[in-house]
């Protein structure tokens, strides 16, 4: 059954200048980064070292939490050395997998006919991002896109938001900013970003998630 979105999570298009959109588990669906690491990457790990399955995830999961929210959770070479797995060609080599979230490239072509700059803003790799984009063509959607690598913090980070801002000045008041990750919208939130939405469905394998505080959205669609 189809609910009514809450009046609170419409968007007054009106006073909105820029918008900021997350790529993963916000524009494309994050049920392939969770079968990636989750699944994927620990059966590879496991062949190569000699493991069973179970061993490999016993081993993994505490290094994947540890490292949750920092540079090194999105960096395709921290893991690449980190596990002696070429994180590169596993993720070319799957990309068949990559998927926009329902409603999503919808979104994003009506989005360009407001007239707001539409601006990408992820954590993931900027080789992540390319093989990606190769997938589904992403990067036509936007006037600027941004990986947080070449910034040096992620979105996590309150650094992040004066150092995005020196290459893509823009009014905070009167930027949307769209994520599915509470502690990013946390971090913007303390930057002064005015209107913040939470994606509740970021994975297609998964149910909604609690956004917290946080006004959520089903898909990004129901924005518009």
């Amino acid at each position: 059954m189809i609910t009514a979105m809450p009046a609170a999570a419409a968007v007054d298009w009106a006073s909105v200048e820029t918008v900021f959109l997350d790529m993963d588990g916000t524009l494309l669906d994050l049920a392939f980064d969770e079968w990636f690491w989750r699944e994927l990457i620990p059966r590879h790990y496991a062949a190569r070292h000699e493991l069973t399955e179970p061993e490999s995830r016993a081993l993994l999961e505490p290094r994947f939490r540890t490292a949750a929210g920092t540079m090194d959770w999105y960096c395709i070479d921290h893991w690449t050395r980190a596990l002696d797995l070429d994180v590169r060609a596993l993720k070319r080599a799957v990309a068949g997998e990559i998927r926009y979230l329902p409603g999503a490239e919808e979104f994003l072509s009506r989005l360009r006919v407001l007239g707001k700059r539409v601006v990408l803003v992820t954590n993931a790799h900027p080789e992540t991002l390319a093989i990606k984009d190769e997938r589904v063509s992403l990067t036509r959607h936007f006037h600027a896109v941004y990986s947080s690598h070449p910034l040096g913090a992620p979105k996590e980070h309150p650094q992040f938001w004066p150092r995005l801002a020196r290459l893509e000045p823009f009014d905070a008041s009167r930027t949307l900013f769209v994520d599915d990750s509470l502690p990013v919208l946390e971090s913007a939130r303390r930057h002064g970003i005015g209107c913040l939405r939470a994606v509740r469905r970021p994975d297609t394998r998964r149910g909604p998630k609690d956004t917290g505080e946080f006004t959520g959205v089903d898909r990004v669609l129901d924005l518009l």
